[in-house]
């Protein structure tokens, strides 16, 4: 699959949803990708089923404050000279590259890379979702090591890391994005084709274009896209979604902390959502709660909406005033196991409350 104008457009949107409010601006990482189209570049889309199992793939990213990103622009080189860069510390030239994260900035960046280097992106990422720590993604969860992995900023310099875990991995990779300013660009977790179909969340760029459409054509067709959206979820392996609250943004706490955008929304209900809803954020949505009671936790999706035109809010665009929508989605099983949860369950961020699926908090 080639990607075209409105792929790139619906994937924008899509990643945006599906980052439940981190992964970074989409929109700037689809003005790289657009330039790319624009100059004549192919971007080229493969299913993870498709790749033989001795394919050598490497991951590219985006690590850092997602708030950084609104002052702090790439220059589109960084991740190309990461994974040149681990090429070289490997001794082997990548086949394809991929998202590790299926939200915002970083579903665009592998496309950059692909285009610009002539790779294949695999259909498929690492944390079915946005999560802030590089330690919390299905490869690590089911074997694949993170490093050795590369950190590059916009002037060049680069940085190589060699952990003995991947938690330690994230520790001494934050610290140096942190002295590239807040935000730098990564290539890690390379691995085989068959690594890929045995550890990846399959399928989540397309998901995210199938996403992006969805809310296009019901507006297009002055259907409600959260009617639509809702109707569109359970066909796909993040097969459960209703809405949690709707409501007005009151209150929003926000600061760049240790590598990471840290905050807290207030939003006050309306129609028949008395009570405030509060929504921890550690670069992404983590919980939701209302009057204290748990309506949605992590690594299930909160994703916040705008009411009105039913286009996601990144954390970093959540603003006083806002009429929202909140829409609570399942991860799929692969991201429910007692090893998954262990890396990316309520407990890693130091939330008290043990994870309970949307499902069942719904019920």
């Amino acid at each position: 699959m080639k990607l075209n104008s409105q792929d790139l457009a619906d994937l924008a949107v899509g990643a945006a949803f599906l980052g439940t409010g981190g992964g970074g601006d989409p929109y700037i990482g689809r003005q790289m990708v657009q330039l790319c189209l624009d100059e004549g570049l192919s971007v080229e889309l493969v299913d993870p089923d498709d790749l033989d199992d001795d394919a050598f793939v490497i991951p590219t990213a985006m690590m850092g404050a997602p708030t950084v990103l609104v002052e702090k622009l790439p220059s589109g080189l960084e991740a190309i000279h990461s994974l040149q860069r681990l090429e070289k510390r490997i001794g082997r030239k990548a086949t394809h590259t991929m998202p590790i994260e299926i939200g915002g900035i970083n579903s665009t960046i592998p496309l950059l890379v692909g285009a610009r280097l002539g790779l294949p992106i695999v259909d498929g990422d690492g944390m079915g979702r946005a999560f802030p720590e590089l330690q919390m993604e299905t490869f690590g969860v089911y074997g694949v090591s993170g490093s050795p992995m590369a950190v590059s900023n916009e002037w060049g310099d680069c940085a190589l890391i060699e952990a003995t875990d991947n938690k330690m991995m994230e520790w001494l990779s934050r610290g140096v994005a942190i002295r590239m300013g807040g935000a730098a660009y990564i290539a890690e977790y390379s691995m085989s084709g068959a690594d890929v179909k045995r550890t990846a969340v399959p399928r989540t760029l397309t998901l995210a274009i199938q996403v992006g459409r969805v809310l296009r054509e019901a507006k297009a067709q002055h259907v409600n896209p959260f009617e639509a959206l809702l109707g569109f979820l359970p066909t796909t392996l993040y097969s459960y979604a209703t809405i949690i609250y709707t409501g007005k943004i009151t209150d929003m706490q926000r600061e760049t902390k240790n590598g990471f955008s840290i905050g807290r929304a207030r939003i006050e209900g309306s129609g028949a959502y008395d009570n405030v809803m509060e929504i921890e954020i550690q670069n992404e949505n983590l919980i939701a709660r209302v009057g204290g009671v748990v309506k949605a936790i992590v690594p299930d999706l909160i994703c916040i909406m705008d009411s009105e035109t039913a286009e996601p809010i990144t954390t970093e665009g959540l603003r006083y005033g806002q009429r929202v929508t909140v829409i609570s989605v399942s991860v799929p099983e692969i991201m429910r196991s007692p090893e998954a949860l262990a890396v990316f369950g309520p407990a890693c961020f130091g939330l008290d409350e043990p994870y309970t699926r949307i499902e069942d908090l719904t019920a």
